[in-house]
């Protein structure tokens, strides 16, 4: 059996819907920074297939783009997460669910 393009674009809808549930579901900052890096990563994956398959060199230099703006989209979240944990100490930052809160009957 032959691996084609319709399979690496298969994982990559995958991991994007991964990705994309992550976001949707969750409420942690931390597991929504990883869920749009899993995200930015499948994204990555069709550019790179796109670019083999069919000798893209454009598509190897939007792949080189997209990893420069993740790395940089995770340093100024994280960034951001410690600034607002050091300002608020006290505070829940991560934006998580409070049981006791929940807890209404």
């Amino acid at each position: 059996m032959d691996i084609g393009l319709n399979h690496f674009l298969l994982v990559s809808l995958l991991l994007f819907s991964i990705g994309l549930f992550g976001v949707m579901s969750r409420r942690n900052v931390l597991v929504i920074l990883m869920s749009i890096e899993l995200m930015l990563n499948a994204v990555n994956l069709s550019f790179v297939t796109f670019s083999q398959f069919y000798s893209l060199l454009s598509a190897q230099v939007a792949a080189f783009f997209v990893m420069t703006i993740s790395a940089a989209e995770a340093g100024v979240g994280l960034a951001l997460i410690v600034i607002i944990s050091r300002k608020w100490p006290k505070r829940n930052f991560l934006f998580e669910r409070d049981p006791e809160k929940e807890k209404k009957y």
